[in-house]
């Protein structure tokens, strides 16, 4: 069945031919996105919508959790870490707090980056040994 949003068919092409670090980049954005819609829904009063946006980088966040490698001791320390995101996030929603969104935000925008790097610092490793063989 052909999707009649071109949009929305590059966005699912891009999802299913991405690779596992980039799929945890593309996590870590949308959770990005729906912390600032969720803020900005939270300054406009708009309660629903707000609960909606936290929902959905709950949602992120969790998924981000089942995926860990729990064998890797630093998964242990993300684990720890997504858990308390998690658990602000719920703290924001409740108390309808945009200051715990703002915090969160900042720890999700450095997953991000570091994820960034990681990334990166991967495809040199690639490139270079790849020249080399």
């Amino acid at each position: 069945m052909a999707m009649n949003n071109p949009y929305a068919a590059y966005q699912q092409n891009s999802v299913t031919t991405a690779s596992p670090g980039e799929v945890t980049l593309m996590l870590y954005n949308g959770c990005i996105k729906f912390i600032k819609q969720a803020k900005a829904a939270m300054e406009n009063k708009q309660i629903e919508e707000k609960n909606t946006n936290i929902q959905k980088a709950q949602k992120i966040i969790t998924e981000l959790m089942v995926t860990l490698n729990m064998d890797v001791e630093i998964s242990k320390n993300l684990s720890v870490m997504y858990d308390y995101i998690n658990y602000r996030l719920t703290e924001a929603n409740v108390k309808n707090d945009d200051s715990i969104l703002v915090e969160i935000e900042g720890l999700v925008v450095e997953f991000r980056d570091t994820w960034k790097e990681v990334i990166k610092m991967n495809r040199q490793l690639q490139h270079g040994q790849g020249g080399q063989a």
